[in-house]
């Protein structure tokens, strides 16, 4: 028996969650993040949490799995390494022309995403390979060793591999790749057909230079953590978490970097997905409101829904992953008035230095801020008192805001979370409504240090009438980390009709993926009983450019498998663009099974509910006034501490319920009861609040 740890990093704070298998006991911890070097929060909070408990040390780890924005935020700041691009002759300018699409075609201030390949380190080879995967021109040996002296001229750390086809001819990628390796040991080297064997040239050019662009990063980044949890005695393999809400070695990571984009926020929906489904509430919108951002997604049946690819930033990234939205809308938030007098909240974030101005470094009015001016927040108990709060401080930044508006400091306040409402509302609406999914039908699930706190404002805005708050919200994502299992992504792309005379060809191509599953089954050390395969296909009808995601089941495809993913996937299109065309020609694109290895999970536990219910007032901390609305103002509200609260318990609203890693406010009208998991079940009201 020992001790399973799973760590998230975000942009404010190190979120820690510890499961000891011997008490069955979760216990959560929040440390500050230190960009400059993640790793060494994640070190130093690891061994405070040790100490506390009065363990032994790393060596009572037998689970270590571990949550990153390094990836994300090396795109996003443009901090990856001097890469070059090999490509076939004649497309070394796809990167920068992309799409005929233009989503600001009108906008003359448009700025397009920069190149993560300058254009003079992108090379071209003499070669080509047809659409049916046949050599037209055969690979030059010798053209390929001039390459590898310019780049070595260039002295670039990453190398891009991307030639038209190769998906479905890999070879001259390879042996592309294989003489930068013998010449260069040191240059890191990226290959679509590795990366993503899919077609769609530009997406998988994008894909691959990404891959190439914070492969260095990521693995450096990665390599110096292990060995630095390894020297403080760590003896379990340490896991990251990938895009599609699994867990993977560290090893395998440092290989696949684009597999993390959303190694962050993905296990917190894997998390709030398993809470939920216990509950039984299987279909739900988790929200995830952090320091920084905000991120949206919808779980039907338990399932998180997976996407094939994002864009970030404007450039597309291709990759299996949990399908989250992400805008700028976090506690650290900075609130401006724009040059037409208008109240905006975010992007820009004050993250965690200087961080919102009660912090006492920075000057900025955040989302944060608000909530201390307003009372949502109480300055003596941030982070259960861990964190000193300086409440004028937040006073006189928000009345700097108000000063711009002519407001006063509290209707600035409550204007400001009016806006940020407003911000996430509009990304709830993009993975619901904008899918044909209405979020009226779905229970919200917040989490995240500042998820809580703003929720019911939210539901309120989208007609969502009931809430699940997990037990440990603030630190949900890390939980997720010990709820989710090792998985990995096996793709092809082969176009074939939905017709039984392609059926042999379909089942061919879906036993050559279901090898490459077995073959990393057996690399992982994954014996039978705990290996599972999920298998899904990209279809579209004959004559269209977009595909929809439709899952398989059963092992064997046969007619009858047909005519069941036929009415599948006329129903999806039914729901996504509001009509399906019966007897119209429907092709197979891409084939994708995904390989899950199951591994211990934390195990939710429940608490008999007391049928006359429970005396709540044992939770009861005491009153004080907060800010609701313009209307009413300031008015009185219970404070319950929610590590008093028992299942059974029932509140009434407006009230407030504070923990070590949140805050959450039950607005006037809503009850908010504790169910048998601990979890907080808010039902909303009729009262209107403005």
């Amino acid at each position: 028996m020992g001790l399973r740890i799973g760590i998230d990093t975000g942009g404010t704070f190190t979120d820690l969650c510890l499961f000891d298998e011997q008490t069955r006991e979760v216990l959560v911890k929040k440390v500050s993040s230190t960009p400059d070097d993640p790793g060494r929060a994640i070190v130093a909070g690891t061994s405070a949490f040790l100490a506390e408990r009065g363990a032994g040390g790393m060596g009572d780890i037998v689970t270590f799995a571990h949550g990153t924005t390094v990836g994300t935020n090396a795109l996003l700041t443009h901090a990856g390494v001097r890469t070059g691009l090999v490509t076939t002759r004649g497309f070394r300018d796809l990167l920068e022309l992309g799409r005929g699409h233009r989503p600001s075609m009108y906008d003359l201030q448009a700025d397009k995403p920069v190149p993560f390949v300058s254009r003079k380190h992108r090379l071209e080879v003499t070669e080509r390979v047809r659409y049916d995967g046949s050599v037209q021109v055969p690979l030059d040996p010798g053209e390929v060793e001039q390459i590898v002296d310019e780049l070595e001229a260039a002295q670039v750390r990453s190398v891009a591999v991307c030639l038209l086809y190769s998906f479905l001819y890999p070879r001259h990628e390879r042996l592309i790749a294989e003489a930068i390796r013998r010449r260069l040991p040191d240059v890191y080297v990226s290959v679509s057909s590795d990366v993503l064997p899919e077609f769609r040239e530009y997406e998988r050019l994008s894909t691959v230079v990404t891959n190439a662009y914070i492969g260095p990063v990521v693995a450096n980044y990665l390599a110096r953590l292990r060995s630095t949890l390894s020297a403080a005695g760590l003896a379990a393999v340490p896991h990251v978490t990938q895009s599609n809400g699994g867990i993977i070695p560290f090893t395998t990571a440092e290989e696949l970097p684009v597999k993390l984009v959303l190694s962050g926020p993905s296990t917190g929906v894997v998390g709030a997905a398993a809470i939920a489904a216990a509950a039984g509430l299987p279909d739900i919108i988790t929200f995830d409101m952090g320091g920084t951002s905000s991120d949206v997604s919808l779980v039907q049946g338990g399932e998180p829904k997976l996407t094939s690819g994002m864009e970030l930033d404007g450039v597309p990234v291709r990759s299996q992953m949990l399908d989250i939205h992400t805008v700028g809308a976090g506690g650290g938030s900075i609130a401006w008035v724009d040059n037409g007098g208008h109240l905006r909240v975010g992007p820009a974030s004050a993250g965690a230095y200087p961080g919102p101005a009660c912090y006492g470094n920075g000057r900025d009015a955040t989302v944060t801020d608000a909530n201390v001016v307003l009372g949502t927040l109480n300055p003596g108990y941030f982070l259960g008192g861990e964190i000193a709060i300086d409440a004028e401080a937040s006073r006189r930044a928000v009345g700097a805001v108000g000063e711009q508006l002519g407001l006063s400091t509290p209707e600035t306040a409550a204007g400001i979370l009016q806006v940020v409402t407003a911000n996430m509302a509009r990304a709830i609406r993009v993975i619901s409504v904008q899918r044909g999914y209405d979020p009226r039908d779905y229970v919200l699930v917040p989490f995240g240090g500042a998820g809580p706190l703003h929720v019911s404002r939210l539901a309120r805005e989208l007609g969502i009438r009931r809430i699940l708050v997990p037990p440990t919200p603030g630190a949900l994502s890390a939980l997720g980390l010990l709820m989710t299992d090792v998985r990995a992504d096996f793709t092809r792309t082969r176009i074939h009709r939905l017709h039984p005379d392609d059926l042999g060809s379909i089942a061919a191509t879906f036993a050559e993926l279901r090898d490459q599953a077995g073959e990393w089954f057996t690399q992982q050390g994954i014996d039978g009983p705990r290996r599972r395969v999920r298998r899904s296909l990209d279809m579209r009808y004959a004559g269209q450019n977009y595909e929809l995601a439709v899952d398989v089941a059963g092992e064997e495809f046969d007619e009858a498998g047909l005519v069941g993913l036929t009415k599948t996937f006329e129903a999806a299109h039914e729901q996504m663009y509001g009509y399906s065309a019966a007897g119209e020609g429907i092709e197979v694109v891409t084939f994708r099974v995904q390989a899950i290895a199951s591994v211990p999970h934390v195990e939710l536990s429940t608490v008999d509910v007391p049928e006359d219910g429970a005396d709540v007032s044992r939770a009861l901390a005491g009153h004080r006034d907060v800010y609701l609305s313009p209307s009413t103002g300031f008015r009185p509200c219970a404070i319950y501490r929610r590590a008093l609260l028992r299942p059974g318990d029932r509140i009434a609203g407006p009230a407030i319920v504070e923990q070590m890693d949140t805050t959450t406010i039950v607005m006037p009208g809503d009850t908010c009861s504790v169910d048998s998991y601990a979890n907080l079940i808010i039902e909303s009201g009729d009262e209107h609040v403005d």
